[in-house]
């Protein structure tokens, strides 16, 4: 099976090398741009290109134009580095399109480990669109969530938590590895806004709520009685 191929976009030589370097050593060709013009180039000529690495601030063109334009013309996965952990920048990334958003400093494993979960996501997306368990439906491509039969309106993050949830269903998951999945950051601040987006879901999906169980002192599992 061929290999499958990473563009790392980093005007940082000594970063694209250690990106590169921990991609490889996890079997994925990469391919490497040093501004956004010439990671625009490549990504036009080289259609084996399943996911793109893009550093935010480059000179010539930034992440942001880079991103706005390839979205003009493809869905192709997009991850965005930054040196800031703006909040408003992790907005307007969401907003573009943008599929994960990892701030500077990080670990490479934590990186790889998330162009793995991409890839497998943007995979299982063309296989499987929807979800049932429960008597919750998801359906993926259009964004929505009904309970018996009836549509439930649910935020952006709400949608992603409870996505999550219901494909990890008996499996117990921490805070920070729900922070990590659907905030997609590495989150060092209160973790209660977990809890807060918790009980919100559970109150709008009425009596189904009851299948997010908590568990004390560690974080949630979504569990459905037989």
């Amino acid at each position: 099976m061929d290999k499958i191929k990473i563009l790392v976009v980093d005007d940082e030589s000594r970063m694209r090398k250690l990106v590169k370097d921990f991609l490889i050593r996890n079997n994925f060709d990469v391919a490497e741009a040093a501004d956004g013009e010439e990671a625009l180039d490549l990504f036009y000529k080289d259609k084996e290109i399943a996911l793109i690495i893009l550093d935010v601030m480059m000179p010539k063109m930034n992440g942001w134009d880079v991103c706005r334009e390839i979205r003009e013309t493809s869905k192709v996965p997009i991850i965005m580095l930054t040196a800031k952990g703006d909040e408003s920048d992790e907005l307007l990334g969401f907003e573009m399109g943008v599929d994960e958003y990892i701030s500077k400093p990080f670990s490479p494993k934590i990186l790889v480990a998330r162009v793995e979960a991409i890839l497998r996501r943007s995979n299982k997306l063309t296989q499987e669109e929807s979800v049932e368990v429960g008597g919750i439906k998801i359906d993926k491509m259009a964004h929505m969530v009904t309970v018996e039969g009836e549509r439930v309106d649910l935020s952006y993050k709400e949608f992603e938590l409870l996505t999550y949830f219901v494909e990890n269903t008996g499996i117990a998951l921490s805070r920070e590895k729900i922070l990590n999945h659907v905030w997609n950051y590495d989150y060092f601040g209160d973790a209660r806004t977990i809890d807060t987006h918790v009980k919100k879901l559970r109150s709008k999906l009425g009596t189904k709520g009851e299948y997010i169980k908590t568990i004390w002192g560690m974080g949630y599992k979504f569990e459905v009685e037989s």
